[in-house]
């Protein structure tokens, strides 16, 4: 398999993160979409990373789609069989997914001039990120798709996205709100595929 993605993307570093976890070896092919000579749209024509070329040549995007089809490959399930259970974890990796989106905006909007801001857009961005940590605690408590037993996909979503506010928002103090998410990621943190993961410093 080749997995096409940055090192910096937190959607690259959830399948990073489960290939680590299943033990599939894998070529890793870094590639910046941004850049002018990116050849990400060969494999993903929206240009976006990580895409995934399979064995049997067959291409795989966005992460989602990419998670969901290494859980079909050997190693542990990060995905219930039970129909609702599976509907949980995947709602769960939705929420995780939907604060990354927000904060990459609000990352890519604040790189930009300050004149040129949308002060707006910045604080409902950042509004998104705190409605996504504040439902995501409530979901570790319960252990609803996340913080139970065994690791799900929702753990995974969930500590890239914790992964990258520590990345790009160090300011950000999460962990003061956020208690059981905390204790999460400290145990996710831990675990060799998310330690071999860290996005390098910026």
């Amino acid at each position: 398999m080749k997995l096409i993605a940055s090192l910096t993307s937190p959607y690259a570093r959830k399948i990073r993160v489960i290939l680590a976890e299943k033990q599939l070896p894998y070529e890793l092919v870094v590639d910046i979409p941004w850049n002018a000579d990116t050849h990400v749209p060969d494999y993903n024509p929206l240009g976006k990373v990580p895409a995934l070329e399979a064995d049997d040549g067959r291409v795989w995007f966005d992460s989602p789609v990419v998670a969901g089809y290494l859980d079909t490959l050997a190693g542990p399930p990060l995905i219930p069989l039970a129909t609702m259970d599976a509907l949980t974890v995947r709602q769960t990796e939705a929420l995780a997914d939907g604060i990354i989106d927000a904060a990459v905006a609000h990352f890519l909007e604040a790189k930009r001039p300050p004149a040129q801001q949308d002060g707006a857009g910045l604080s409902r961005q950042m509004d998104k990120v705190a409605r996504g940590l504040a439902a995501l605690e409530v979901r570790a408590l319960r252990s609803e798709g996340l913080a139970g037993e065994t690791l799900t996909l929702g753990d995974v979503a969930a500590g890239c996205a914790l992964g990258y506010l520590d990345f790009r928002f160090a300011g950000l103090d999460w962990r003061a709100s956020c208690p059981t998410l905390a204790a999460l990621a400290r145990r996710l943190f831990a675990r060799p595929s998310f330690a071999t993961t860290v996005p390098p410093a910026a």
